[in-house]
């Protein structure tokens, strides 16, 4: 049988995985994996996809993340520790290796027939204390499920919490060990998705894609577009307004971009500085979520004593529409209410009363709160906001809910995102369903050499009736969304 070039080098690949962990892994030849192989020319009947977590040792000169190889290829989720290292051992022979000890975690992902929906398989190390009558060396669950290898000390033993709240616990401390495997689940992906300078996202799904647009500040180009089918891989896609047409009030200052869908076009709201000085909100109509784009010609709210900023969109359960927006007070040591307001049906106008949603009242919020955005979730409507200083790492997510739209809301608390993994200033975010009907947060973080703020995902739980951002800021592999 002549052998496809391609997929004998993928099985190279997998070898040399193992050789080049430097265990002394016996290397197989290439005949060992013939039932991997298609014939010259020919179509693949069915494929597996294997996407490697980041801690994978990869082989030299390969540059993706994952492998195809022909047919079903599984995985029990066993991994092996060998010297400072760990692998596994795929149906097909591949050993991949890993960094670090029970450090394996793999999405396989397959046209075969036996494809199942996503699920997550999670092994635990020899050190797991199994609940009694739990026989299995591992736990199957639906849908994603993940850790940020956190292994927290109690007594003489240890316990990590996964992303599902389970705590599984091990004899003796700092010795939590588990695997993961991911089948059906679309592969993994690391942040950043946008690594790139993308703060203040906003994002819609517009029916057909995905569709963010950031601050871009004094850019020639004001709010540039990207577009994604799974929120994670983005492709550039113009801007909200191109040079020449800008919106002849505003003189710079683009900030705090979103795109809404109200009716049957779609409206994009955001801040930029009035000739006058003070920064307003503007308003601009398209019958497309990428434009072209055509500017109300006039400020949607503009106060000439306080500037206003950061405004979102939302509709109650009963179809009304709504704004709500920063008041801009801690530029001039004030307070910072953010402000909810009933829009006229094609939300490019103010009705009724406007009300204070919330002020920043709580020790971590420091001078401000800002960066509102809300979603209506069984009976309450959830305030989402970022508090504290955007340039370093006091900034946060913060939540508060009420049962109308318009409040009284109470404050969750604590924030549920800060800091962390690598991470810095971690806030300005929104909401949004994944492509697997999960809810993500979008934001924007500060690397770690602090030059740049960049755009994120990690996906939102919702224990006891709050949300959730279980490990995040992420670093390590995540299944996709």
């Amino acid at each position: 049988m002549k052998k496809n070039p391609h997929l004998m080098a993928l099985v190279f690949a997998g070898a040399v995985s193992a050789f080049a962990s430097g265990c002394g892994q016996e290397v197989p030849s290439p005949q060992e994996g013939d039932e991997a192989l298609a014939t010259s020319g020919d179509a693949l009947a069915c494929s597996t996809r294997i996407t490697y977590g980041d801690r994978w040792i990869r082989p030299s000169g390969h540059t993706a993340q994952y492998d195809t190889a022909a047919n079903l290829v599984t995985w029990d989720g066993t991994c092996v520790n060998e010297g400072t290292n760990s692998y596994a051992v795929l149906s097909n022979g591949w050993k991949p290796y890993f960094t670090g000890n029970n450090a394996c975690v793999l999405a396989l992902d397959t046209d075969c027939s036996g494809a199942t929906s996503c699920s997550t398989r999670i092994s635990y190390s020899a050190a797991w204390l199994p609940p009694s009558g739990h026989t299995a060396r591992f736990d199957d669950v639906g849908g994603r499920v993940f850790w940020d290898r956190a292994c927290v000390n109690e007594g003489s033993n240890s316990y990590a919490t996964l992303s599902n709240g389970w705590k599984p616990y091990f004899t003796g401390n700092n010795k939590c060990g588990m695997s993961f495997r991911y089948t059906g689940c679309g592969g993994l992906y690391q942040n950043p998705v946008v690594p790139v300078g993308c703060a203040d996202p906003g994002i819609i799904h517009d029916g057909t894609r995905y569709v963010v647009a950031c601050t871009s500040g004094g850019a020639a180009n004001a709010f540039p577009l990207r577009t994604s089918q799974d929120l994670v891989n983005w492709t550039s896609a113009g801007s909200i307004f191109p040079s020449a047409s800008k919106p002849t009030w505003a003189t710079g200052d683009f900030w705090a971009p979103e795109i809404h869908k109200v009716g049957s076009r779609y409206i994009a709201y955001f801040t930029a500085r009035h000739s006058d000085g003070k920064l307003s909100i503007g308003a601009a109509t398209s019958a497309s979520a990428l434009g072209p784009f055509t500017d109300l010609g006039r400020p949607l709210v503009h106060d000439t004593g306080m500037g206003m900023i950061d405004a979102t969109y939302f509709q109650d359960t009963a179809g009304t529409p709504y704004l709500v927006w920063k008041a801009d007070g801690n530029a001039v040591g004030q307070a910072t209410p953010i402000y909810g307001q009933q829009l006229s049906a094609d939300g490019l106008s103010l009705v009724g009363t406007r009300r204070t949603l919330i002020s920043n009242n709580l020790a971590w919020e420091g001078a401000v709160v800002e960066a509102p955005w809300i979603v209506s979730r069984g009976g309450y409507y959830y305030l989402f906001y970022s508090g504290n200083s955007y340039a370093n790492s006091t900034y946060a997510v913060g939540v508060a809910r009420a049962t109308s739209p318009l409040g009284p809301y109470t404050k969750l608390g604590e924030p549920i995102l800060k800091t962390g993994g690598g991470w810095v200033g971690p806030g300005h975010n929104s909401v949004i369903t994944g492509p697997g009907g999960d809810t993500y947060m979008v934001y924007h973080a500060w690397d770690s050499a602090h030059s740049t703020r960049m755009m994120l995902i990690d996906a939102i739980t919702w224990p006891n009736g709050w949300p959730a951002v279980p490990e995040g800021p992420s670093a390590d592999s995540r299944p996709m969304p």
